[in-house]
């Protein structure tokens, strides 16, 4: 079982490269991030050979975080904006050797925001191809994330299907799916060659995996079972500190 590290929520005391490190001493297999833009790509490429640590995924950025932006892809009237995260982030994953950029799709809703969507998304796709960077989208659940463009699996498994594009897939958060009620075993299954990515944390609050409602001792086998043979990237706020938080990992393996 191959375990990943989300460094947007784990050693957030530490700078981008330490924290690189730190996945490496704790016995993690590969790192992903949120938006590392602060830290010069040069340096975590070179922490990265340092470590032997493969880095899966960065998201593109937020917008204006302040303003109540979270993404950029579906609100119709900001594709420029949209299109200029998408290259930026994919010139970062392609000068630190990442696999994947997660495209955050923003507060939007109807028809206008899913033509913005697919539109930009092709567009993400097409120049994705050009750097060797596949394309993430994550549905992210109303009782999370209020007003998310992209809220559910089944809509994102047809936008997919309408965007066509085969570098483009679904990152599955076990979290969000238990928010909506969804199990993640049904998920993957349904998702099929649409699946990307998985991430993984408690329910629901959110913090290390070993307890709640959701077994991944069971669970994550079970997924593997399913077809899905990529990395598990661990995505939760630690309790007190990541590293004192990380019995788990003995657990699990």
């Amino acid at each position: 079982m191959k375990l990943s590290a989300n460094l947007g929520f784990l050693w957030q005391e530490l700078e981008l490269c330490d924290a690189i490190r730190a996945a490496k001493a704790a016995g993690f297999d590969a790192v992903e991030v949120h938006w590392p833009y602060i830290t010069h790509a040069l340096e975590v490429a070179l922490t990265l050979e340092e470590t032997g640590l493969p880095m899966l995924s960065l998201n593109t950025v937020p917008g204006n975080l302040a303003a109540g932006d979270f993404g950029l892809a579906a609100v119709p009237g900001r594709e420029l904006e949209a299109q200029s995260a998408i290259d930026k982030a994919l010139s970062y994953a392609a000068d630190v050797a990442a696999r994947w950029i997660h495209v955050l799709s923003g507060l939007a809703e109807g028809g206008q925001a899913d033509a913005t969507f697919i539109a930009n998304m092709r567009y993400a796709a097409s120049r994705g191809r050009e750097y060797g960077v596949g394309v993430l989208v994550e549905p992210m659940s109303a009782a999370a994330k209020p007003g998310y463009f992209l809220n559910d699996f089944a809509q994102a498994a047809d936008l997919i299907d309408r965007i066509g594009e085969p570098n483009v897939k679904v990152l599955l958060d076990c979290y969000h799916a238990a928010s909506a009620d969804q199990e993640p075993l049904a998920v993957v299954r349904y998702l099929g060659e649409r699946l990307g990515h998985i991430q993984f944390s408690s329910f629901p609050d959110r913090t290390e995996p070993d307890h709640g409602l959701i077994d991944y001792v069971e669970l994550l086998p079970q997924l593997v079972a399913a077809g899905y043979n990529g990395y598990f990237g661990a995505e939760y706020h630690p309790t007190t500190t990541t590293d004192d938080g990380l019995g788990w990992m003995t657990m699990f393996r």
